[in-house]
């Protein structure tokens, strides 16, 4: 199958990230557990096979596959980590925070794109992939307001770029910042960085290296809560951007926009309540036996991430981001640092 020769690379680096962290940090150094995190090694990896290799099309759409299919089944997976009443009141607790940084993005960005010159449309998309979900939102929003190819690419590279640099420097930021607080950590990843697959990067890297799986868990349901907002901002900025032009495409309609991978991560943390109660799972498994089938199934969203993580290097083309020129670049570091010092205000105003 044509996807063959792509996931099974995204699984080699996987694979390769575990052994790398293992031997530089048990073996080498000497560490009882390895301070290299296999995820990091993992994106790493593919970064480097991918700008320094001559990697045939044909490994494309594997890493497409991983950077979709894999990435939503190991988000749908995580869903097992958390009760629906863990799962509600982190959504909960983040909401204040995603609405404050979605509304400054969208309101800054794109007044900030106006002014240093970019088109209302590449505005627009640069603004909406930084405050809900990236790609996916610039993917959504684009034929709405009758966006170029070109516009697109370069509001997807800019989210690339930075979302990709935030997934590895801002677990440690964070960790440092929010003085090893993890919930407050994974609040903060999962309002700042841009990605579905970069916030999960980020929390698997801090919980790998600080040994703490709530800046994961609170990361995850703060961004899936963040997507949701694509239901009312794509309409509204298609809307918006209609009333000043005569260009665009109909909106579509609300439940389009609603990904289904997090109606799966919802539908897992329900099997987890229910598992969770009496004292035998359904009525039919030991509790012990339950807490297995949990424990494997954590495992393997961890190893669907990592291949995602891997498809995420093996997709950052260095070449390609250095050729969309120098304003779009600033517009997009701008949003990113626009986006973590609201997050980080909020978090320390309201927590």
């Amino acid at each position: 199958m044509r996807i063959f020769p792509g996931l099974l690379l995204a699984a080699a680096l996987a694979f390769f990230g575990h052994y790398a962290s293992q031997l530089i940090g048990v073996d080498w150094m000497g560490m009882p557990k390895s301070p290299i995190s296999p995820i990091m090694m993992a994106i790493l990896a593919g970064i480097l096979v991918r700008n320094f290799t001559s990697l045939p099309d044909s490994f494309d759409p594997g890493i497409r596959f991983c950077l979709v299919r894999v990435l939503r089944f190991g988000i749908i997976l995580l869903g097992i980590r958390l009760s629906l009443g863990e799962a509600g009141q982190i959504g909960l607790q983040s909401l204040p925070v995603i609405i404050g940084c979605v509304v400054a993005a969208l309101i800054i960005v794109t007044y900030v794109s106006r002014m240093v010159g970019l088109t209302g449309r590449l505005g627009t998309l640069i603004a909406v992939g930084t405050s809900i979900c990236g790609t996916t939102a610039i993917v959504a929003t684009a034929p709405t307001i009758a966006a170029s190819d070109d516009e697109t690419c370069y509001a997807v590279a800019c989210i690339t770029l930075f979302g990709v640099i935030a997934m590895i420097v801002y677990p440690f930021a964070a960790h440092w910042i929010f003085d090893g607080n993890a919930f407050s950590s994974g609040i903060f990843l999962g309002t700042s960085v841009h990605e579905t697959a970069q916030v999960a990067g980020s929390g698997l890297v801090y919980e790998e290296y600080f040994d703490d799986p709530a800046a994961l868990d609170a990361a995850t349901v703060t961004k899936l809560v963040r997507n949701l907002g694509m239901v009312v901002v794509i309409p509204l900025m298609a809307v918006l951007y209609h009333r000043k032009s005569a260009e665009g495409a109909d909106t579509p309609p609300w439940w389009s926009m609603v990904p289904l991978f997090i109606i799966g991560f919802a539908l897992m943390s329900l099997l987890r309540t229910v598992g969770d109660m009496g004292d035998s799972a359904f009525g039919l498994l030991a509790v012990d036996r339950w807490h297995d089938i949990v424990e494997a199934v954590k495992k393997v969203a961890e190893w669907c991430l990592a291949m995602a993580m891997a498809a995420v290097g093996l997709g950052t083309s260095i070449k390609g981001l250095l050729q969309i020129g120098l304003k779009p670049l600033c517009v997009g570091l701008f949003s990113a640092a626009l986006v973590g010092l609201v997050s980080l205000s909020l978090i320390f105003v309201l927590y």
